[in-house]
C-alpha cells in the first residue's frame, strides 16, 4: 500500500517512539463526494459519528455532508459544536436527558420503542421544547420481518433490541397519534452493518422505499422520510470493495412519493480510507517458530482486528534514525505477527504477514483505520499513554 505523503510526514514528524493515528481531511472530502455522486439527487447524507468522533473530522463531516447522525448526548454535543446544519439522534438507550438535550438541539429523534416514545412526551411536558415552536418530528426504527441484508452486523429481521416489531407498528403509530408535541414522519430502516454487496444494498433501498410507501398507507402515516441508515462496508483484510458504479446503477430511477426525502446514514465508509494508524516496533523476537514484532500501541487503540477476528494489513515505513551502540535486530524475507505492548496474547494487528525487511525501530502504518478504530478500543486498559491524534 503506498502511503500519501502528507500522512509520511506527520509520521515522520510525531514523538518518539511513534504512535499515532493520522486522518487526512482530503480523504475525507473525497469520500463524501463519492457517495453522494452515487445517491439519487436530493438524497439526504449524514454521517454517522459513532465512526469516528475526532472533532475535527466531525466538524469536517458536518460541513459537507448535509448533517450528522448521533447516538449518544455526547456525540449530540459534539454535533452541536460542529455547526451540523441538521441532526439526527438515534439508538435504544435514550435517557430523558438525552431526549431533552435532543428536543433543544432540533435533532430528529429515532425512536425505538413505545415506551421511548411516550417518555418523550413527558420530556415535552417537563419544559423541552423544539427551536421555533410546534411538534418534535420523530422517525419510528421498525424491525422488519424482511428487509435483511448480509454484513457484519444483523440489526434487523431477527432478535435484535433495535427498533420496534414490525408487527407491533400499528400500535406506535396509534400511540403517537395520541403523544403531544410529537409528529410521526417517517421510519427508521437500517439493517445491516458492513454489507459489500452494492447490487444487493440497492435492491434493499428500493424495497424499503416501497415499503414505507405500503406501510405508510396502511397505517394513515403523513410519510416524509425514509431513511435507510448506513451499511455501506470496507473489505479491510482483502481486495473487495463495496462499488458505489453499481449502487449508482442499481438506484437510477428511483421514485419517491412528493415530499418524501430519502436518508442515509453512512459511518465506516466515509471514515475508514481517511485514517492511518501507527505504531513503532519497539522488540522482534522468535517463540515457537513465530516472529513477532511488538509495537508501541496495540488493540487498546485500534481493537478492530481482535473484535472482528482478522488480520489487518500493515506497510512498513523505514526509519533510519537507531541511537544504541549495539546491532540494530533486524528480519528479512519472513512473516511477523504484529502484537501489541498489552499483557494479553489476543494483542494482536496482524498475524503472519510477509515483510522483505523490517527492524527495529521502524514504523508499521495500518491503513483504512479512520472508523471504529479509536473509538470503539479500551483506552484504559494498562494505562498506556494514548496515541497522537494527528489531522492533516
Amino acid at each position: 500500500m503506498t502511503l500519501p505523503a502528507s500522512v509520511v510526514a506527520a509520521v515522520r514528524t510525531a514523538s518518539t517512539p511513534v504512535c499515532a493515528y493520522v486522518y487526512q481531511r482530503q480523504a475525507l472530502a473525497a469520500a463524501v463526494a463519492a457517495v453522494r455522486e452515487a445517491l439519487p439527487a436530493g438524497a439526504g447524507l449524514l454521517y454517522a459519528v459513532k465512526a469516528n468522533g475526532h472533532p475535527e473530522v466531525v466538524a469536517q463531516f458536518a460541513g459537507r455532508c448535509d448533517g450528522l447522525e448521533v447516538a449518544s448526548g455526547g456525540e449530540l454535543a459534539l454535533a452541536v459544536a460542529a455547526g451540523a446544519r441538521r441532526v439526527a439522534f438515534g439508538g435504544p438507550g435514550k435517557t430523558d436527558d438525552e431526549l431533552a438535550a435532543a428536543v433543544r438541539a432540533g435533532a430528529v429523534l429515532h425512536v425505538e420503542s413505545v415506551g421511548e416514545l411516550r417518555r418523550l412526551a413527558w420530556t415535552l411536558g417537563q419544559g423541552a421544547r423544539w427551536p421555533g415552536g410546534g411538534r418534535v418530528p420523530v422517525a419510528v426504527r421498525v424491525n422488519r420481518a424482511g428487509g435483511a441484508l448480509t454484513g457484519s452486523h444483523q440489526m434487523t429481521g431477527a432478535a435484535t433490541p433495535f427498533g420496534v416489531d414490525e408487527a407491533q407498528l400499528g400500535e406506535f403509530v396509534t400511540a403517537a397519534g395520541l403523544a403531544p408535541g410529537v409528529r410521526l414522519v417517517g421510519f427508521h430502516l437500517h439493517a445491516v452493518s458492513n454489507s459489500l454487496d452494492a447490487k444487493a444494498y440497492a435492491a434493499f433501498v428500493r424495497e424499503a422505499v416501497a415499503w414505507a410507501g405500503a406501510a405508510a398507507g396502511q397505517h394513515g402515516v403523513d410519510l416524509r422520510m425514509v431513511n435507510v441508515g448506513g451499511g455501506l462496508g470496507v473489505d479491510y483484510a482483502g481486495g473487495e470493495r463495496f462499488d458505489l458504479g453499481a449502487l449508482r446503477v442499481g438506484l437510477a430511477g428511483l421514485e419517491l412519493p412528493p415530499g418524501v426525502e430519502l436518508v442515509f446514514e453512512p459511518g465506516r465508509f466515509l471514515a475508514a480510507d481517511a485514517g492511518w494508524y501507527a505504531a513503532q516496533v519497539l522488540d522482534l523476537k522468535r517463540t515457537h517458530g513465530r516472529w513477532f514484532a511488538v509495537l508501541r500501541g496495540g488493540t487498546h487503540h485500534f481493537r478492530l482486528p481482535a473484535a472482528w477476528g482478522y488480520s489487518h494489513p500493515f506497510t512498513v515505513l523505514p526509519v533510519d534514525r537507531w541511537p544504541y551502540p549495539f546491532a540494530r535486530p533486524q528480519v528479512v524475507g519472513v512473516e511477523v505477527d504484529a502484537v501489541g505492548e498489552l499483557c494479553t496474547p489476543r494483542d494482536v494487528l496482524t498475524r503472519g504477514q510477509r515483510v522483505d525487511r523490517l527492524r527495529v525501530g521502524d514504523v508499521l502504518v495500518f491503513g483504512r483505520a479512520g472508523a471504529y478504530g479509536w473509538d470503539i478500543s479500551h483506552h484504559e486498559f494498562l494505562r498506556h499513554p494514548k496515541p497522537a491524534l494527528i489531522v492533516v
